[in-house]
């Protein structure tokens, strides 16, 4: 079909103003807007007159993948990810420690908490009348599900009264978040936080307690810092310890949120003949088989419409009502359009309203608010089966593979003032009806025009290859095939179900230039056709010049603003993103200058951000705009503004030394754009393309509609309209996951631009030119009818040429650990392959490959700047069956035309390292170069010759020419051969004849043979060398092979295993630069131990005891008041082990806590911690010897109010971490064996791969090498660069492993508990502690040393487990975690027996090390190479220039006074990394916290173990005895309570006889955790004041932990328990004052709880005692009884009021007295008034005396006291009454007389 002659003239124009850009403004941007992307031609220019050196402000370095550098704007770049990352299920843990609860509401209550997530729900156990019970319980959930529905799924903690009968679980007060909002917390965890409850039942009652807890959340592979547990001082301060993520005010007020529920359309027709039979079968109905109603879930709560019968257009219009607290602490509503059916309903489709994105909380911010707006549901395709496998799409579970329906919703929030007197109080769902919204609400109905042209289909996977296979598109449910049923009304209102193919559909256009598309007919398929074979693997649609094309018209609500603000949002990430991808990678390949590219990107940043400021604020009175639209508009246009702002700051402050500190500023930048460009308000939907093979629907693709949708103003244009983009095609639903989704179903080379119809004119601008256009239709409308096909005239040949080097690091495909890998090279319709290398991770194939004869259409100039991209996938070969994928890659050839020079700076082209994919994971890197040419007028011989190296004859397989190969040096390789370890069973036999064969750039060398690896398995010869010629660029070099092969028997080698060293570079020789400044030998270095400023003279030694002391002290005695001044004086005798262990973990917390607020900044101060922060100055110890006696004080440490106390350091991780796994010359590699695993199929993950290890190092350097090192001193050729390391022999060693304690154990007995003991394995020895075990706990102290006798090299590794104990059966592992001492014991940071702050011959911190610091010194120094150390007068001593100054005396235990050199030789240890040339960081005394792992959950943490392990040589002296850490015992105490009176008691009885006030008191004490020992006084009957008389004495003798400050129980948890389990409780005393009743139960009045380390001091009298004593602690002096012994006073009794209010309702007189059980046992004295030492009886006044035991004396009191005068009042008033009566009665009779006188 080919045009008039008039027709191509115009063509011409209008390609000719194509290509010059489109749009006339975009020019004039792109010189403002892009300074990192420049024509290519431009930058051969830049470079000439730059004199070769770019400029790299503005020049894009990107290659991390060459497809990232897009010069024209034809093609877009493709998405290198082909597997859908949501849906996939992973492995969670939840742990939630709930702790304790205070202020609950209620009386005497017992409270229970019960955690629920989800479904599940767990318990604490009852604790008795108490409203602040302390649990410290610890639950784990684990779950195994896609992370969306994890962190959707709610936390529940509730309390709840007592589960009794009576009462059975009320609930007292609940709190719920979602499990996201802990994950998205700093290390995924609350710590210690107090999580406010209040009553769903009752949101006008505020809050109804509090409870303290953890919640952590853990995925696979995330690693949880806990937090240290020491000691826990109660911070008692809850409202700055509120359970809340930051920025969420404490106060949270009630709010209801309004969701409206309009009506839906576009639902999916489910009558296709089968269901409508099965349906009519069963039920007998056949009508429209929809029975919609949509269903809401929301922080746990559900709501549903009510279901609208047989309805494809259902109208709900109600709002479902949901009351929760504000600011919600659950991220997403789950909204879902549902089928109500009599077996069961299923989800037609599902949405997520995100929170976060529809409110803002900022000061300018507003409430969350949505719509009214459409929402689009997507999830299964359209044609329907009875068993849809897809149906989870439907649920929201993955990405959704086709349109479902959209629905018409809008969402409000008001916040409740609860104090209105007609608030409804209770939080159920509500549902009621709302009137009908408008037509236009949602803006004016649009007609939209969507096109699209395939230009190439290829790689089609050849199981589908022989079959017709066509293309569909749909858009919401237009071109969509199943529903073709109604046609829609000639007026079309909204985006209904037409089908546009069927419905002939006269539609005018807005009066634009298009008239006459009166026939237009949608056509939304290509035609099929058979695909053609490209190889082996793949097939290829034979499109060549005819390019099939779809249209599409549809009907949407005109939304384009908010799609045109997105995209302007998503084109400055990109950039953003594109720029920051540069920096990296100019940092990676340490090119120059890349603080100028970071300049360059921020510079870019801000104008971006300007230009959107003017661009984004059209279009304001635009209909349907919701309140949303406004306010996201107004935050975005804030944002960027500021953003704008920073990003020029920022800008002005990059400097070399602070690029990679602003680059993490600036990604923050990038995730905000991100969050910022997804407008939570749908408008068009997305577009979908499938792949149909035989009407099967196989793969398919979504585009995002705003990416391709076009605006006239070139900045809100979509990333892809109008633009070739490459798309792959995928497997829908789960069968995308894992290798099956990962091949490729079909690479489209595809066309899009969806558009209003009016702007239709220009849908064909960025076509690659040289076409012409085939109409559907012939005659008078033909001229704006779109085309059916395109046919291109102009068409180019080209030769590509793929230099393939090598690839590193490739997946393990094979059961050896090794892979035998080729790759394929696709380009448009032709492949390759390379040869096959076997058993290699790390293929060098050197091999050019040249595609002869491509052809690709479209004008020159435009492919020059945008060729198509090349695909490369690498396989694995395999003997039988199908190659196994390995990953892929993609990249862009340097194009170069006929008539363009072959040479620099694009030719020949540079190597370059792609990223490998495989699925989402990084799986390796490829090395090399594409380059495209075109073939000219004069044929092939026109092209540049390749000139191949001579040396290599491969046959037919050209080598990679000179030019793009690498320049070659020659180095030495030197392999350290020390041993092999762990190596399992081969192929079911052990091995025993290993050998290690190093191989690299096809140069090796093989290991000596262990002849029998049980008995010896390390190498009798050490070091050996080989030769190799490497590229002079390091970041080129190949990796080097490690392989281990077993010689067995007849001359068969079998591979054990293999390690491939991907980077060499940390192996590289570099002579160390002597000038540098700790090499200087001139000039001695004077270090002190004194803590004064710099030293003034040499020669002064600055006297230890400085005053900084005792001002800290006296500070201290001021500021806390009286009762610390004991504190002060420090008993020697009373410190042992554990007071220096919980010294250094508060050193620890102070520390960590600075870390977090900034103020270690120096790395002075942080060096001195690292020191053993403990060398702190000891002031005189009761008045033992002078005052400068052992201890000594480096640089002081942040003041503490905390005693002098030797201390050791704490690492809250493994040893290796602080000292870089103790590789410093000894390096293990693991060797692997196995395929590799991937994420889904769990069959093998790296750690199960491990077969074994290889201990030895390497050394390369150039040759050949300086002199200098060859002649120095004792140089060994035969060691090479392994100077000085020590022989292999077995050596003989003591291994003491000390194990303090574990926390965070996980549950391993079905009461949420464990019982864990101690398992420790070395070689063959092995020690089970299990009679030892712990009962009951999850942070279990254990406290003991083991001593295990061990031979290097046989057994090295060192197991420390943790088992749980089991009456029955086999007890568990819970955990373990292993050590290598082998490295540690040959590490230069000795880590054989740390080396501890000070020096002392006895006590708590005696000296352990059989060796003294002064012959350790010596040996270091001899090791070193260095002159012996010389100790001069008054303490010093000199090693190499430094000289250290020290103490020079040292005291016995009898405090004789010895001179010594010790302290200054272990000041020089404590500074060895002062040392030049040989200084490094020894490993000082300390702990160490290793997780303990379960093989069966890789990557879990299972609870911590702290630890330390010393190891002694047997040819040594022996070391003493193991310092004994037993943890401390408890010590009796008894504390007696004397309740002397009460007073102001609340009147709690009415009187029969009187009606009078009165209470009948008594008082109730227990100490917590002791309900069951709680004690009652005697009963002061009928107080009519509220005073009471008791004199009655409590006893409660219990154990007390004196450092924990905790009280120690041990009982059975029931009836059932095997045995007592151990509680530590802390120290609280609670007394209670109650009304005695008869027949009723007793009334609770008040109550108060002392906490028996910090209470307050009692008030002298009645009077002065009042509420303030509780509430204001703050100000009152606080008393520890533990030091007081004894007090007495008066204490308020309170209670909390309806109002919730604390009121007084009582006071008390008590007396305390503290006594040692040793001490009370000299004094006993008896309970209550009992002997011995009785109480006096209390002088009570008589009423109490009950009326019914003497009522004549009730009666007399109530006659003569109270009721005395109204006695006399009632009596003559009788008398008055008696009188008048007789008067009334007498007075007739008397008249009668009278009257008749008689």
């Amino acid at each position: 079909m080919c045009f008039s002659q008039a027709h191509r003239v115009q063509r011409k124009e209008v390609s000719a103003m194509k290509l010059g850009k489109p749009r006339a403004s975009k020019d004039d941007h792109r010189k403002g807007d892009e300074p990192a992307i420049l024509e290519t031609e431009d930058l051969d220019n830049r470079v000439t007159h730059l004199g070769g050196r770019m400029d790299p402000d503005t020049i894009s370095l990107a290659s991390v993948t060459a497809v990232t550098t897009n010069v024209s704007n034809k093609r877009s770049k493709p998405d290198i990810k082909m597997e859908p990352s949501a849906g996939r299920p992973m492995d969670y843990q939840i742990s939630i420690t709930v702790i304790e609860a205070r202020q609950l509401v209620g009386l005497n209550m017992d409270p229970v908490v019960c955690v629920e997530i989800g479904d599940e729900k767990k318990y604490t156990s009852m604790k008795e009348s108490t409203n602040c019970p302390y649990y410290n319980e610890y639950f784990v959930f684990d779950f195994h599900l896609p992370p969306d529905v994890v962190f959707d799924k709610i936390i529940r903690l509730s309390v709840i009264h007592s589960k009794n009968l009576l009462r059975s679980g009320t609930m007292v007060g609940t709190f719920k978040l979602d499990v996201g909002t802990v994950y998205a917390q700093p290390e995924h965890q609350f710590y210690h936080k107090w999580a406010v409850l209040s009553d769903p039942d009752d949101i006008t009652a505020g809050c109804k307690g509090y409870l303290k807890c953890d919640i952590a959340v853990v995925g696979k592979g995330d690693n949880i810092k806990t937090p240290h547990k020491a000691n826990e001082t109660d911070e008692d301060d809850i409202e700055g310890n509120l359970l809340l993520p930051e920025g969420v005010p404490a106060e949270r007020q009630w709010a209801r949120f309004y969701l409206k529920i309009y009506r839906a359309e576009g639902l999916p027709r489910m009558n296709t003949s089968i269901m409508a039979n099965v349906k009519k079968a069963f039920i007998g109905e056949n009508k429209d088989l929809v029975d919609p109603y949509v269903q809401v879930l929301f922080a746990g709560q559900k709501g549903k419409t009510s279901i609208q019968k047989s309805s494809y257009e259902p109208i709900w219009n109600e709002q479902i009502i949901f009351t929760e607290l504000f600011p919600p602490l659950c991220q997403r509503m789950k909204v879902q359009i549902r089928d109500s059916d009599k077996v069961n309903d299923v989800a037609i489709g599902t949405h997520f309203i995100d929170l976060r994105k529809i409110a803002n909380d900022g000061d300018k911010g507003f409430l969350p608010t949505l719509g009214p707006a459409w929402v689009n549901m997507y999830g299964s395709t359209r044609n329907y089966t009875l068993m849809d496998e897809l149906q989870d799409l439907n649920e929201g579970l993955g990405e959704g593979v086709s349109f479902r329906a959209r629905l018409l919703i809008s969402l409000a929030v008001e916040i409740l003032d609860t104090t209105a007197p007609d608030i409804v109080s209770s939080t159920e769902v509500q549902v009621e009806g709302v009137p009908n919204i408008s037509e236009n609400a949602t803006g004016k109905i649009e007609e939209f025009f969507l096109f699209g042209a395939f230009l190439e289909a290829t790689m089609i996977d050849r199981k589908i290859g022989d079959k017709p296979i066509n293309f569909e598109v749909a858009i919401g449910n237009y071109g969509n095939e199943p529903d073709g049923v109604n046609r829609p009304a000639i007026k079309k209102k909204d985006g209904g179900d037409s089908n546009e193919e069927e419905s002939e559909l006269i539609q005018h256009s807005s009066g634009d230039e298009i008239e006459d598309d009166k026939d237009l007919v949608s056509i939304a398929c290509t035609p099929a056709m058979k695909p053609v074979i490209t190889d082996r693997n793949y097939f290829h649609m034979p499109y060549f010049e005819n390019k099939p094309c779809i249209y599409i018209k549809s009907w949407w609500q005109d939304q384009r603003r908010r799609l045109y603000n997105d995209n302007m949002i998503d084109k400055i990430a990109d950039k953003l993103e594109e720029g920051l991808n540069d920096v990296q990678e100019v940092i990676k390949t340490e090119k120059a200058y890349p603080e100028r590219r970071l300049r360059g990107v921020l510079e870019e940043l801000s104008t971006s951000c300007r230009l959107f400021l003017t661009l984004a604020n059209k279009d304001q009175n635009q209909m349907g705009r919701t309140k949303l639209d406004k306010e996201r508009l107004k935050f975005c246009m804030r944002e960027l503004e500021n953003m704008g702002q920073q990003a020029r700051v920022i800008r002005s402050q990059v400097k070399k030394n602070t690029v990679k500190d602003k680059l993490k500023l600036v990604q923050n930048f990038l995730q905000k754009l991100r969050f910022l460009a997804d407008d939570p308000q749908h408008s068009i939907p997305d577009v979908f393309i499938w792949m149909m093979s035989n009407n099967k629907r196989i793969a398919y693709s979504r585009i995002p509609s705003k990416d391709i949708l076009y605006s006239p103003v070139e900045e809100e244009t979509g990333k892809d309209c109008a633009k070739v983009k490459t798309i792959f095609l995928r497997l829908p639903g789960k069968k995308g996951f894992g290798p099956a989704g990962w091949t490729v179903q079909v690479k489209m080379e595809i066309y899009l631009w969806l558009g209003l119809n009016k702007h239709r004119k220009d849908f064909l601008g960025g076509l690659p030119n040289g076409f012409e256009e085939n109409k559907a239709v012939k005659g008078p409308g033909m001229q704006s009818c779109p085309p059916i096909s395109l046919t291109y005239t102009s068409k180019q040949v080209f030769q590509l040429r793929v230099h393939m080097y090598q690839a590193r690091s490739l997946f393990a495909a094979d059961s050896t650990g090794l892979s035998d890998p080729f790759a394929r090279v696709f380009f448009s319709t032709q492949s390759q392959v390379t040869e096959v290398l076997n058993e290699t991770l790390c293929p060098t194939w050197d091999q050019l490959l040249l595609f002869d004869n491509v052809e690709l259409y479209g004008e020159a100039s435009e492919l020059r700047d945008d060729p198509p991209i090349i695909v490369i996938e690498i396989y694995d070969q395999d003997t039988v069956g199908k190659a196994d994928f390995m990953g892929r890659t993609f990249a862009k050839p340097i194009t170069k035309m006929w008539d363009e020079p072959y040479g620099p700076p694009r030719f020949p082209p540079q190597l370059e390292y792609y990223q490998v994919y495989r699925g989402n994971c990084t799986a390796g890197d490829l090395l090399a170069a594409f380059e495209l040419l075109q073939v000219g007028p004069g044929g092939k011989c026109d092209l540049p010759p390749i000139d191949g190296p001579n040396d290599l004859d491969r046959g037919p397989i050209m080598p990679v020419p000179l030019g793009i190969r690498p320049v070659l040096s020659k180095y030495r390789i030197e392999v350290l051969f020390w041993g092999l370890r762990d190596l399992k069973r081969v192929n079911l036999a052990q091995v025993d004849r290993p050998r290690v064969d190093i191989e690299c750039a096809g140069r090796g060398v093989q290991s000596a043979l262990i002849p029998n690896y049980k008995k010896n398995p390390n190498f009798s010869t050490l070091v050996k060398w080989f030769e190799v010629d490497l590229p002079e660029n390091e970041l080129l070099h190949p990796p080097l092979n490690i392989r281990v092969v077993d010689c067995r028997a007849f001359g068969r080698y079998t591979l054990v295993g293999s390690h491939a060293v991907t980077t060499l570079r940390k192996f590289i020789y570099r002579p160390t630069d002597k000038s540098a400044n700790n090499w200087s030998t001139t000039g001695e270095i004077v270090i002190s131990m004194a803590p004064e400023a710099p030293v003034k003279k040499m020669e002064t030694v600055v006297k230890l005891d400085s005053v900084k002391d005792d001002e800290k002290g006296k500070k201290k005695k001021r500021k806390k008041g009286v009762e610390e001044v004991e504190e002060e004086e420090l008993d020697e005798s009373m410190l042992d082990w554990w007071s220096k262990y919980f010294a250094s973990i508060e050193t620890l917390k102070e520390v960590s806590s600075k870390e977090e607020t900034g103020q270690l900044v120096e790395k002075e101060d942080m060096d001195n911690v690292a020191d053993g922060g403990g060398a702190k100055g000891k002031e005189k110890v009761k008045g033992k010897g002078p005052k400068d006696k052992k201890k000594a004080q480096p640089v002081e440490m942040p003041e503490k109010k905390k005693q002098k106390i030797d201390e050791l350091k704490v690492y809250n991780k493994e040893l290796e971490n602080e000292f870089d796994n103790f590789e410093d010359w000894l390096h293990t590699f693991n060797l692997y064996r196995g395929k590799s695993g991937d994420d889904e199929d769990q069959d093998m993950t790296d750690e199960e791969r491990i077969i074994g290890r290889f201990k030895g190092s390497l050394c390369m350097y150039k040759i050949p090498l300086s002199e200098d090192i060859t002649r120095e001193v004792g140089y060994d050729p035969n060691l090479g660069m392994f100077q000085g390391i020590p022989h292999n022999d077995p050596v003989n060693v003591l291994v003491r492993v000390y194990v303090v304690r574990a926390t965070d154990l996980h549950p391993a007995d079905i009461n949420g508990k464990a019982d864990p003991y101690i398992a420790i394995r070395l070689g063959k020895s092995e020690i089970k502690d299990k009679e030892n075990y712990i009962s009951k706990q999850l942070n279990p102290l254990f406290g003991k040393s083991f001593d295990i006798e061990a031979t290097f090299p046989m057994e090295s590794m060192l197991t420390v487990a943790v088992y749980d104990w089991d009456l029955v059966g086999t007890d568990d592992l819970i955990g373990e975690t292993k050590i290598d001492l082998e490295n540690r014991y040959y590490s230069k940071h000795r880590a054989i027996c740390g080396i501890s702050a000070t020096y002392a011959i006895h006590g708590y911190n005696v000296w352990r090390d059989p060796m003294k610091p002064t012959q350790i010194l010596a040996k270091m120094c001899k090791e070193g190479k260095l002159d012996q150390p010389t100790y001069g007068p008054a303490g010093r001593v000199k090693v190499a220039n430094r000289v250290f100054v020290g103490p020079t005396e040292i005291e016995d235990e009898n405090g004789l006074k010895k001179q010594t050199d010790e302290h200054v030789a272990l000041l020089a240890l404590n500074h060895w990394e002062d040392i030049p040339k040989v200084g490094c960081r020894l490993v000082p005394e300390h702990i160490e916290t290793r997780p303990l792992l379960h093989p069966d959950k890789p990557g879990m943490e299972q609870g911590r173990i702290e630890m330390w392990v010393d190891m002694f040589p047997k040819d040594m002296p022996a070391p003493g005895p193991a310092i004994d850490i037993s943890p401390r015992k408890p010590k009796k105490y008894e504390l007696r309570v004397i309740v002397w009176n009460t007073d102001e008691v609340v009147l709690e009885d009415d009187d029969i006889f009187t009606g009078e006030k009165s209470s009948d008191i008594f008082v109730r004490g227990w100490l917590k955790g002791q309900q069951e020992d709680k004690q009652d006084t005697d009963v002061h009957y009928h107080s009519l004041t509220g005073e009471g008389n008791f004199n009655w004495r409590f006893v409660y003798p219990f154990d007390y932990l004196q450092a924990e400050e905790k009280i120690v129980l041990s009982k059975k948890e029931s009836m059932f328990a095997w045995d007592e389990t151990e509680y530590k409780i802390p120290a609280r005393l609670n007394l209670q004052v109650w009304d005695a009743d008869h027949f009723s139960a007793d009334d609770f009045l008040g109550a108060i709880e002392l906490d028996l380390n910090r209470f307050p001091r009692g008030a002298k009298t009645a009077k002065q005692c009042s509420v303030d004593l509780v509430l204001n602690e703050q100000e009152m002096p606080m008393v520890n009884i533990f030091k007081q012994r004894r007090i007495k006073g008066w204490w308020p009794f309170l209670a909390r009021d309806e109002n919730d209010e604390i009121e007084l309702t009582g006071k008390v007189e008590a007396e305390l007295h503290l006594l040692t059980a040793e001490e009370a046992e000299k004094n006993p004295v008896g309970l209550g008034r009992n002997e011995p030492e009785p109480l006096e009886k209390p002088n009570r006044p008589d009423t109490t005396f009950l009326w019914f035991i003497s009522p004549l004396k009730a009666i007399r009191y109530l006659i003569c006291n109270r009721y005395k005068w109204l006695i006399v009042k009632i009596v003559l008033a009788l008398l008055l009454l008696a009188m008048l009566g007789l008067f009334l009665y007498s007075m007739p009779g008397y008249m009668v007389k009278k009257l008749l006188g008689a």
